[in-house]
């Protein structure tokens, strides 16, 4: 394993099946990968957990680890959220911890971890008032939202799924790796 812990957390969003080629791309960096997967990730399909644990060599979490459980990961040095949804930023933004991802990523704020986030959501999604109120939040608290970056911008309602070949997983890591030591 790597000296460098990168902690993934991966939402329920079109390109979330294919989130093995961030994996991939980490590991292949020197990071050594430890994936969170919110529960609508997991229970809703687009995650396949063996897999990753696979590439990986540890599990994937999605819930709280019980008290009696085992399993302490090592402290993250940075942490990446792709795909994030609208439904992930505006409640991080707003400070909910009711999954184990937003818990982790509420508490990295404080931590002081470098963060970047790859978005992936709809234009119509997008016009919420709530999706830039929460990126300006989250800005301000020091993470990396790669929004509106030429290649991360919100794609027409109904389209999510031609635009899945050319999300750019590695714009994240890039981020983050040009704010760590050792990147």
């Amino acid at each position: 394993m790597s000296d460098r812990v990168l902690y993934l957390v991966v939402c329920a969003a079109g390109p979330a099946p294919h989130v093995g080629v961030l994996v991939d791309q980490a590991i292949s960096r020197g990071w050594d990968v430890c994936t969170i997967a919110t529960p609508a990730a997991v229970d809703g399909g687009f995650i396949d957990p063996a897999d990753i644990e696979a590439r990986t060599g540890r599990a994937v979490r999605h819930r709280y680890r019980r008290a009696d459980e085992p399993g302490r990961w090592p402290k993250a040095d940075a942490i990446a959220v792709a795909p994030m949804t609208m439904n992930t930023v505006t409640k991080w933004s707003d400070g909910h911890a009711d999954t184990y991802a937003l818990g982790v990523l509420t508490e990295a704020i404080g931590l002081g971890l470098p963060i970047a986030a790859l978005p992936f959501w709809n234009a119509a999604q997008a016009a919420h008032p709530a999706v830039d109120r929460a990126v300006a939040t989250l800005r301000t608290c020091g993470i990396h939202v790669l929004y509106g970056d030429p290649h991360v911008v919100p794609h027409p309602p109904g389209t999510g799924g031609t635009r899945i070949p050319a999300y750019p997983w590695h714009l994240v890591l890039d981020n983050i790796e040009g704010r760590t030591t050792g990147g």
